[in-house]
């Protein structure tokens, strides 16, 4: 395993000292810090809050997307906006190396309705690591009150699973703070948004969000799934 391009000792005072800092602060730190990180961006709310800060703090910053052909017809849509407002010239779209017709043929049709793990796997696991083998770092927008499994985020950390530096300074932020930026920044976003979907993934495993229910309530509906395997 390659060496942490900050050593862990040093992440964990990082993470005490920024836990309140300005999301702006933090991803300047990262950048100066990690001489190879990129922005995952699955062009969420969340992360179009940071795509806004990361454009207007380096342009030319590194920007990727998990592209699994499955996404919805407005999140491509808002991939296009995005670059027509941004410019975003060192973006990546990352796609699975099994098309969804060779998938298919491999596994069996409609493989997320039988075994979700598997397809987020091939579709979106495998392809992440193969982006992350090639950086020191990465920059999340995970929220600790999107759900359980990422209660304990820190702002800076060790990507056990991958190996890396993992930022997330978004992370104590609530889904309040990150509309009032949207707004008050005039950030494009997902029209979903505004028809009850708070987090959206693939247009097979994602449903509006009802009453009462957390924000990813709506993701692998019907499955003992919250989570695609990206985040441990």
């Amino acid at each position: 395993m390659k060496a942490l391009a900050i050593a862990k000792e040093e992440l964990q005072t990082l993470a005490e000292r920024h836990r309140a800092a300005r999301p702006q602060e933090i991803l300047q730190v990262a950048l100066e810090r990690v001489p190879n990180i990129a922005l995952a961006c699955s062009f969420g709310a969340e992360d179009m809050v940071l795509l806004d800060m990361l454009m207007k703090i380096h342009p030319d910053a590194q920007v990727f997307y998990l592209d699994t052909d499955l996404l919805f017809a407005e999140t491509y849509s808002l991939i296009e906006q995005a670059k027509a407002r941004y410019g975003i010239p060192n973006l990546r779209a990352v796609h699975s190396e099994l098309t969804v017709e060779a998938q298919a043929a491999q596994y069996g049709d409609r493989l997320w309705a039988r075994d979700p793990n598997l397809c987020c796997d091939l579709r979106k696991v495998r392809p992440l690591t193969r982006v992350l083998d090639g950086l020191d770092g990465w920059i999340t927008g995970i929220r600790r009150d999107q759900a359980p499994t990422r209660a304990n985020a820190q702002v800076f950390e060790v990507d056990a699973k991958f190996g890396l530096v993992k930022v997330n300074p978004l992370a104590f932020w609530t889904w309040e703070q990150v509309w009032s930026y949207i707004r008050e920044n005039d950030v494009p976003y997902n029209p979903l948004h505004d028809q009850g979907y708070p987090s959206i993934g693939c247009i097979h495993c994602t449903r509006p969000v009802r009453p009462g229910e957390d924000l990813r309530a709506g993701r692998w509906s019907g499955f003992d799934k919250t989570e695609c395997g990206l985040h441990r």
